[in-house]
């Protein structure tokens, strides 16, 4: 058995004290699936977690194993599942298919609005991941220039929610452009195709895209919201120590892929099937990890902005919504109680 440290003694102490209430000492609490023994630590049973091109630690998490060489002890088997975009992890997330997923922080508040029973547990970026994308000799060089035309975004992500609050900035109703509800790869398609006019684009999708000559006409960072790590609020009061050694994962992710950017663009061309010096763009020049990973105060802020869009498109039927959404959507307890150098080291 590998020694445990003082977070997770923690942990499991809570553990306890949820599962065990109204049992009898020396008995087992089960669960869905699996059981907690009397020690506190979640016994058997299996850990559903995303891995997303979009969320390059988890592809360094999956990569290395660390939640497999972590979690055996505990016979906890680890099923990986893609997510394509935030509306599938969100679609994922809500279905119970998976207990932690990826999205953007505009698709979390979206979900937690209209009743899911999310939490943000870890924010894994800040990307410029989003961007208004058209081909050369379009005629499209600014949002102004939307107006009657076709563009294909993937309705509750980011990208999205970008070409919203583009539209917006710019004075454009939503009602004077098409948009064509297509996945993100499927937009990248259709614009290369001709069979809409622009694309609100996602990374690394996009890069290739801008890669293969297409224009990122309409940037702004600040229209991009953070990456959350979001998980079931089953999950976390059923199997918190197994929360906690996911985000410690997240956290030893970090520091690896600050450590060793080149890497973890090697790893996210790999998988995403894209040519590395893509890959670099996205993680080294579009993607700022070192960020503080405790949702609180700065995402709350950007979230704000963006809430009332969701009212004003009938994504959300009411600001009060929006409202609750934000006072019970984030969960800094296991980014506080992280410590990275739990997790062993890959062999």
């Amino acid at each position: 058995m590998k020694p445990r440290s003082l977070f997770r003694t923690a942990a499991l102490a809570t553990a306890l004290s949820l599962s065990l209430t109204g049992c009898l000492a020396g008995e087992n609490a089960s669960t869905s699936a699996g059981t907690v023994a009397t020690d506190g630590a979640t016994q058997g049973g299996t850990l559903n977690i995303d891995f997303a091109t979009y969320n390059p630690l988890s592809l360094i998490i999956k990569e290395q194993g660390w939640l497999e060489d972590e979690l055996a002890d505990q016979d906890i088997t680890v099923n990986w599942v893609q997510s394509a975009g935030s509306n599938k992890a969100n679609e994922a997330l809500r279905a119970g298919a998976i207990d932690v997923g990826s999205t953007a922080g505009s698709a979390a508040l979206l979900a937690r609005s209209n009743g899911s029973p999310i939490k943000a547990i870890d924010i894994y970026s800040q990307p410029e991941w989003a961007a208004l994308v058209a081909l050369p000799g379009s005629g499209i060089e600014s949002v102004e220039d939307l107006r009657g035309k076709s563009i294909a975004a993937t309705k509750g992500t980011d990208p999205y929610f970008f070409l919203l609050q583009a539209l917006e900035s710019a004075g454009v109703d939503l009602s004077e452009v098409e948009v064509q509800n297509l996945q993100h790869a499927d937009g990248r398609a259709a614009l290369a195709s001709g069979a809409v006019d622009a694309w609100s684009g996602l990374d690394p999708i996009m890069a290739s895209a801008e890669q293969d000559g297409a224009e990122l006409f309409f940037r702004n960072i600040d229209f991009n919201t953070y990456g959350f790590l979001n998980a079931t609020e089953a999950f976390l009061a059923e199997k918190p120590d197994v929360a906690q050694t996911v985000v410690n994962a997240y956290e030893k992710a970090r520091e690896w892929a600050k450590a060793n950017p080149e890497e973890t663009a090697a790893i996210l061309a790999d998988v995403a099937g894209i040519d590395p010096a893509i890959a670099s763009a996205v993680i080294i020049d579009r993607t700022n990890l070192d960020v503080d990973p405790a949702p609180g105060d700065a995402q709350r802020a950007v979230l704000e902005k963006i809430g009332p869009v969701f009212v004003e498109t009938g994504d959300v039927a009411e600001q009060s919504q929006i409202d609750d959404a934000l006072d019970t959507l984030f969960d800094d307890s296991l980014v506080k109680s992280a410590d990275p150098a739990a997790i062993a080291a890959s062999s």
